[in-house]
């Protein structure tokens, strides 16, 4: 199985890699997320989820026309993408310190597998708490963000408290009392979208239906 090895501190990091092309893609999503929550973006990106069955050794720059080390930037290549569980979570190592759980560390993990694939540079999308991790990459290093895009993140602070009203307090009492998988898909849904974007139509099913099962999806499943 592909995994990054950061031997300084004995994390192993599992990721999946999808599509060819001198296009390369890093994505880094949320918390309690894994690789495969990104299974629609790739087969968006890509045309397919099935993983790269060869993980190829990583050689050296030519002539700086690589972004891929050793792989020469064809026009109209296509995009491959990398995805990746964060440490404690899926595939990938679980520190047992709460202290190795920052987004600047996992920051340079991500840092560690563009390395590791001898990605020169990628476009880096972020979902949540991966959104916050790919600003401190792009903080980090610069250089080798080719664009960001950030989805569900905030700037950390007192945004990140939501607005306290008889809505919200109601979503938190039921979230404590979900014990099910069914329950606990139910309360995200509410917590994410709003009521009217839930009841849209989508043929002969409402986008409440679709997203529902869709969380409820086992959670071995792979790309």
């Amino acid at each position: 199985m592909p995994y990054c090895d950061q031997s300084s501190n004995g994390i192993r990091i599992f990721y999946r890699r999808c599509g060819h092309g001198s296009t390369k893609v890093l994505l880094i999503i949320g918390l309690a997320g894994t690789h495969d929550s990104w299974g629609p973006q790739i087969k968006g990106l890509t045309g397919a989820v099935e993983p790269n069955d060869e993980e190829e050794a990583p050689t050296e720059t030519v002539g700086g026309e690589s972004n891929t080390l050793g792989e020469e930037v064809r026009e109209g290549d296509g995009i491959e993408v990398c995805c990746f569980d964060n440490r404690g979570v899926g595939r990938s190592s679980v520190p047992t310190e709460k202290s190795d759980y920052t987004t600047t560390i996992m920051a340079e993990d991500a840092l560690a597998l563009l390395d590791h694939l001898g990605w020169k540079n990628a476009h880096v999308f972020g979902h949540s708490m991966g959104a916050m991790i790919a600003c401190k990459l792009a903080a980090m290093a610069p250089d080798r963000i080719c664009s960001l895009a950030l989805l569900n993140v905030t700037g950390g602070g007192f945004e990140c408290f939501p607005k306290i009203d008889l809505q919200m307090l109601s979503l938190a009492f039921r979230f404590l009392r979900a014990k099910t998988p069914e329950q606990r898909a139910m309360v995200d849904l509410e917590t994410h979208y709003t009521k009217e974007y839930l009841d849209e139509c989508v043929g002969s099913c409402t986008r409440r239906d679709i997203l529902y099962q869709a969380n409820l999806m086992p959670a071995g499943r792979t790309i």
